[in-house]
């Protein structure tokens, strides 16, 4: 019988294992390695661009602050809910779902899953690489504008993404490492820059500004839920695959709130501060540049430091996850490889919208909303099927033949699928999708309803999805009954 390799050994090591469920002799992890895991990857600069997008909803800073508190830990939790199933069943997420869906049905929710890795790490290597070239130009005094200096940008995507496939590829136990040791020096960066701003900041010009109604908060606590713990909710058991069964599930569902949920409420704060006090930062096309330009360059220096580490190590986990859902979804690939091919394609949509695109703020929080609905309904659906599965089938899992356990009817389990798109279309109906002011994409027929207005597409799609897939799967298991005993 094989035991698990050591931490230390395995850093040396590039993990083999792929989507095959983790043997429980080599499972060995504990909630404490998760917390640092989540906490690394949400000390990222994107949280500015949130907090910036909640004072310009409306909001004051006090309900910012608890609009990012209650969607931060509130999401997370739900991640946290979730790595509960990669404790069981030692897989990663969207393989798990193999068994909800079917191993055909499942390709749907798998897709969707690898556009939204591929989305946050375009949006991740873009974001980092103005983080780079804003340090460069402090240091060196060259141009911090992408657009005029082409050549310069593409050197700096290039890092960041080198960086992202060193990590990603070397795999579970590497990362565990490096997100760890990151969260206290990044951690400890991103503070000092706090520090600053809560001692120069002149707070008399906003600290008593009057609140936002109460739909613009719902719209708040919605935004910071899609834009955070929604994006990963797939990507819940691809890190806990490794944790002992022994492992109290509240733990896993604290570390992931606690773990995420600190560090976003002190960036996203540090967004709706920065925004209060110079609201040009709310419409700038390089986030980065413009925060760096309301800081004197001694604290633009960690600032930049801190938002280049934090973006990498956001995006470290989030290609793992990439690599994991790519294999999933049938491309038989190593592990390592899949990270590669993700990398490619996350580097060229970079590129794009680093050196043609005029906006950021628009089209991030209109990608977050849009793909907060599939998400959502398939986080709905996954937990809804968590009451009633406590176990995986091994085998099963990574057998995509008839005679898998998982093949339902042509490989398609009916309840799920049906809940899945249901879901989906009900939820539109209440989205609109609206890059900028004179710019709507499309507008729902029920978007101008209370849940509509309040930005409560994605709850609806979460509740009707779970709540659906639970009747129909009740109600196929009463007719599996019903024939077997007229059968009797």
């Amino acid at each position: 019988m094989s035991t698990a390799p050591k931490e230390g050994t395995i850093l040396s090591r590039v993990e083999q294992r792929g989507i095959e469920p983790v043997p429980e002799d080599q499972r060995n992890g504990s909630p404490g390695q998760l917390f640092w895991v989540w906490f690394a990857a949400n000390i990222s600069i994107l949280g500015i661009p949130l907090g910036a997008t909640l004072i310009a909803q409306g909001l004051n800073l006090w309900q910012a602050v608890l609009a990012t508190t209650i969607g931060a830990f509130g999401s997370f939790a739900l991640v946290g809910i979730i790595s509960i199933a990669g404790k069981r069943g030692g897989a990663p997420t969207l393989t798990l779902s193999r068994a909800i869906f079917g191993v055909r049905g499942n390709a749907g929710p798998t897709l969707v899953a690898l556009l939204s890795r591929l989305g946050w790490e375009t949006v991740n290597t873009m974001t980092g690489a103005f983080a780079l070239l804003s340090l460069i130009a402090i240091i060196f005094g060259t141009s911090a504008d992408a657009k005029r200096s082409p050549f310069l940008t593409f050197v700096c995507i290039a890092v960041f993404v080198a960086l992202t496939v060193v990590v990603s590829a070397a795999g579970h136990a590497f990362i565990l490492t490096v997100q760890k040791w990151a969260t206290w020096i990044f951690g400890a960066l991103t503070l000092l820059v706090a520090i600053y701003l809560a001692t120069t900041v002149d707070w008399s010009s906003f600290i008593g500004n009057a609140p936002g109604s109460a739909s613009a908060f719902l719209i708040g606590v919605g935004t910071i839920a899609a834009g955070t713990g929604i994006g990963w909710v797939n990507s819940g058991a691809d890190m806990a695959r490794y944790q002992k069964t022994s492992v109290k599930s509240g733990s896993l569902i604290l570390t992931a709130a606690a773990g995420a949920g600190i560090p976003l409420v002190v960036v996203i704060g540090l967004g709706s501060v920065l925004t209060a006090g110079n609201s040009t930062i709310a419409s700038a096309a390089d986030p980065v540049a413009a925060v760096r330009s309301a800081l004197p360059a001694w604290v633009s220096i960690p600032y930049l430091i801190a938002a280049f580490a934090g973006l990498l190590m956001s995006n470290n986990l989030s290609v793992y996850s990439a690599g994991l859902t790519t294999i999933t979804l049938g491309i038989r690939i190593p592990r390592v490889y899949a990270v590669v091919v993700d990398v490619v394609v996350t580097t060229c949509g970079a590129l794009y919208f680093t050196l043609g695109s005029d906006g950021f703020y628009g089209p991030f929080v209109t990608f977050i909303s849009l793909l907060a609905v599939p998400l959502s309904t398939w986080a709905g659906i996954f937990l809804s099927d968590m009451i009633f599965r406590k176990r995986y089938d091994s085998d099963g899992l990574l057998n995509l033949q008839a005679d898998s356990p998982y093949w339902y009817w042509h490989g398609i389990n009916l309840p799920a699928i049906v809940s899945w798109l249901v879901g989906i279309v009900v939820g539109f109906l209440f989205v609109t999708a609206q890059v900028s002011k004179n710019e709507v994409w499309f507008s729902g027929p029920l978007a101008g309803s209370f849940l509509g207005r309040n930005g409560l597409a994605w709850l609806v799609s979460l509740l009707l999805g779970g709540i659906l897939y639970a009747i129909l799967h009740l109600l196929s298991k009463d007719s599996v009954a019903v024939r077997s005993s007229s059968n009797d």
